[in-house]
């Protein structure tokens, strides 16, 4: 796992150690992490007292890799911050993006309402065309048997 961390040199019982700032969640994804995490050096280093480097840890907390942090974050900086992506920023597009989806939440809940609405009304249609035609059929029959009684007596 990767870590940013900063160079201690004075750790436990006057062993160099390193600092654990923040953790890698994923790809784009880091966390602090709490506390005073330190992983001791177990071979001499030439690190200074207060450099930020990176380190990856093995799942049995030993130093698999340590590099400087320096490019990283300049890195960060020209990725991010230099086109104004700042925490600020990033939590007004969050809340924008929320509020999008409660407004195509509702348009949804209102498009569904309207074609219930439809469907019933559609239904109501049918209904009635049935009846325009049930009283058609009556009124010709009506009309054939006035038809057949005037025929009849004359």
């Amino acid at each position: 796992m990767l870590y940013l961390a900063q160079v201690q040199r004075k750790g436990f019982l006057g062993k160099a150690g390193i600092r654990l700032l923040a953790r890698q969640k994923s790809e784009d994804t880091w966390a602090l992490v709490p506390g005073e995490d330190i992983v001791f050096l177990t071979e001499p280093s030439s690190l200074t007292d207060g450099f930020l480097v990176l380190i990856e840890l093995s799942p049995t907390r030993q130093i698999v890799k340590i590099q400087e942090a320096v490019p990283w974050i300049l890195d960060l900086v020209q990725q991010y911050l230099s086109k104004g992506f700042s925490p600020a920023f990033l939590q007004q597009e969050a809340e924008r993006v929320e509020h999008w989806r409660q407004s195509l939440t509702l348009q949804s809940q209102d498009l569904a309402r309207r074609t219930i609405e439809l469907e019933a009304r559609r239904e109501q249609i049918q209904e009635l065309e049935e009846q325009l035609k049930q009283q058609k059929r009556t009124l010709e029959l009506l009309a054939a048997q006035l038809q057949a009684r005037g025929n009849s007596a004359s």
